[in-house]
């Protein structure tokens, strides 16, 4: 009797890890590549992931500044996210992206609308920040520095050594501690404006606080991984017989 095929099995943790890890702005920048302006951007998702990112906290601290209405305030910046979905399915361009941020910008807009309070549009970034600073830290704490994770996942055997050489665990080290001061400075800011509930203050400081603080960190992140991790040369091709 002939056996059945096997169901496949579901993805591991590490399988999973490994994706999130490569579809993260940090895998998205490469070691050979010189950490300019516009390689930055690019890993960040170019332009149009700029205006993606920026647009809809821009729109909603505009909304609500002249209107002070929660559910204009909320609802508009959720139209302009949805806009950016049509715009790349008009274009054939990939979606993803675009729907990921459109359900951020719903899950906002719903807590912001059901609770009658503009200043819960913050509370998910606020939260997210939170997680993301624990999780640095704890990887302080066991000392496996969560950049040095993610640079040996990306670079495989180049890196699988890293934390026994010195030099490139204490670099992942300052790496790590860079994400928690950004979390950190973050968490700082926004966390007592929300207590406050200075609503605009709090838009200004997420707007400032978020791409352009976001691009600092991951340039200096790129220079400290290429100073440990260099790009490796490339191959010298031997001339043929009859150039020489």
């Amino acid at each position: 009797m002939a056996e059945e095929p096997t169901a496949p099995s579901d993805p591991s943790f590490n399988d999973a890890f490994e994706a999130a890890v490569k579809k993260s702005s940090l895998g998205r920048v490469s070691a050979a590549e010189q950490p300019t302006g516009a390689a930055i951007l690019s890993a960040i998702g170019g332009v149009r992931g700029l205006i993606e990112s920026i647009l809809p906290s821009f729109v909603f601290l505009v909304v609500f500044l002249i209107t002070r209405d929660v559910w204009l305030s909320a609802l508009i910046p959720l139209g302009v996210a949805v806009l950016f979905i049509v715009i790349r399915v008009v274009m054939k361009a990939p979606v993803t992206p675009a729907v990921t941020g459109a359900v951020g910008v719903a899950i906002t807009a719903f807590l912001a609308i059901a609770t009658n309070n503009a200043s819960n549009n913050f509370v998910p970034g606020i939260l997210l920040n939170c997680a993301f600073l624990a999780a640095m830290i704890v990887s302080l704490i066991v000392r496996r520095p969560l950049i040095g994770v993610f640079v040996a996942v990306l670079l495989g055997e180049e890196a699988a050594n890293w934390r026994s050489v010195p030099r490139q665990r204490r670099l992942m080290t300052v790496a790590t501690l860079f994400w928690v001061g950004l979390f950190g400075v973050r968490l700082a800011v926004e966390v007592p404006l929300y207590l406050a509930d200075n609503t605009a203050a709090l838009a200004v400081a997420k707007l400032i606080l978020g791409v352009p603080l976001y691009a600092v960190v991951l340039w200096v992140t790129w220079l400290l991984v290429r100073a440990v991790f260099p790009p490796k040369p490339k191959a010298v091709e031997p001339q043929s017989a009859a150039s020489e």
